[in-house]
């Protein structure tokens, strides 16, 4: 049985979740996305302005009329949430961590699927595959993916995406919609996206907190590394130690930036301590526009 905690927690995200899908997020979602192809629907007889190239030529031959060929697109498809669960998504300087935003976002892309009848998959990562949901369909399968995505225990604080992105390559059978939910301070993990972007649809959100790149004046104060446990303390009042964090801080997002450039995938920046909703509808929006 899972805590009442966890279970009011997934029932107040799935109600406020479900009023920005209907209001906001299925259309865009649903013309954001192509299917997996065009299925043959009727023969309709042609009338002026229709698409010659649709005739078909054998059937007017048989019949003395023209009539052309109606397809509908295969709309059903497979997304699936690769979720980081490392030590590092457990910081924020807002209303929401880093790690709670990214299961906001899935709420909102789950239940976008599901409305437009797509399945629905999860990963949880750390440096290893913690947890795999294989894709489904409906409501009560979302609701068992937003109780993982809170309940879950991690087993291990350090990160390894390359791990994840290659075990998801080894099972994901058809072409499939891929949003990777992660801060991205890794290494080496280019390869293995570029690859998985070869065959499937694959987006980047990127979650960040504005507190993570300038370090406050409050004197002395133990900064404590989520993934590797060190703990040190420091002296903020000193500028030159804040301005080589400063540095430091954009040295690590220049080579997180330099892999994902790499990669070429979809890229969506996300601000936790921000309005993360205008993000991903921007997204939706620049992708309807490329088709």
């Amino acid at each position: 049985m899972l805590p009442a905690e966890i279970l009011k927690k997934v029932k107040l995200l799935e109600i406020s979740t479900r009023k920005l899908v209907n209001n906001v997020f299925a259309g865009e979602y649903h013309t954001a996305f192509k299917g997996q192809g065009m299925t043959f629907a009727e023969f309709r007889e042609y009338v002026p302005g229709d698409d010659v190239r649709s005739i078909s030529w054998p059937l007017m031959a048989r019949t003395g009329k023209p009539f052309i060929k109606k397809f509908d697109e295969e709309r059903e498809m497979s997304l699936f949430l690769v979720v980081d669960i490392s030590g590092s998504t457990d910081f924020g300087s807002g209303e929401y961590f880093k790690g709670e935003a990214m299961t906001h976002l899935s709420a909102l892309l789950a239940f976008s699927a599901v409305r437009n009848k797509d399945q629905v998959g999860l990963l949880l990562y750390s440096d290893q595959v913690e947890h795999f949901v294989p894709a489904g369909k409906g409501r009560g399968h979302v609701q068992r993916i937003l109780r993982d995505l809170y309940y879950h225990k991690p087993k291990s604080r350090r990160t390894s995406l390359s791990s994840a992105l290659e075990y998801l390559s080894g099972v994901l059978k058809k072409k499939s919609l891929v949003f990777i939910l992660s801060d991205f301070y890794d290494e080496g993990f280019d390869s293995s996206l570029r690859m998985l972007g070869r065959k499937h649809d694959v987006a980047a959100i990127v979650v960040r907190d504005r507190a993570e790149r300038e370090l406050p004046n409050v004197g002395i104060i133990e900064l404590h590394d989520a993934e590797s446990g060190e703990i040190i303390t420091v002296d903020t009042s000193s500028k030159a130690f804040r301005d080589e964090f400063q540095k430091s801080r954009r040295e690590l997002e220049a080579r997180r930036d330099r892999l994902l450039r790499q990669a070429q995938v979809d890229r969506i920046d996300v601000d936790s301590s921000g309005n993360y909703v205008d993000a991903l509808i921007g997204f939706f929006q620049q992708r309807r526009r490329r088709r």
